[in-house]
């Protein structure tokens, strides 16, 4: 007979690290950059200074204005039971080839981003057509 851990046992830790990697193609940079400006734009919490470098941020890189449309808390907000406790994600430009292995968190970029990084890509001006992946 299969015997659960009961989650109320203080031996059981209630914390779950969920590690999400996707790999997304940016096939419209502008659509994409513009949603990226009306959602700094719509953000009343943003201070005027940090508004202007995230436009000129997301202006330049598609994986920056990625991250900032991307919000962990809206893929679990919806999961009964659990409660996001901490989040870091971040975003980067990456060469991709559909046909290689991929392996979560085994990929020699993986040693590069420093886990608590928040929404820190790579820099460079994107293009249609670009690799972005986003990493929860």
């Amino acid at each position: 007979m299969l015997t659960l851990p009961d989650m109320s046992n203080d031996e059981t830790s209630r914390f779950v690290r969920l590690h999400v990697e996707l790999v997304m193609e940016v096939a419209d940079s502008d659509r994409l950059t513009g949603a990226a400006l009306d959602h700094i734009n719509g953000d009343p919490s943003l201070p005027a200074e940090e508004r202007g470098h995230a436009q000129e941020t997301v202006r330049t890189d598609p994986a920056e204005a990625l991250a900032y449309l991307v919000d962990p808390f809206d893929l679990v907000e919806s999961v009964p039971g659990v409660e996001l406790t901490q989040a870091s994600w971040s975003s980067e430009e990456i060469d991709y080839d559909a046909d290689a292995e991929w392996v979560l968190g085994h990929d020699a970029e993986d040693d590069d981003v420093p886990e608590d990084e928040d929404s820190e890509g790579a820099g460079g001006a994107g293009r249609a057509g670009d690799e972005v992946r986003v990493r929860f």
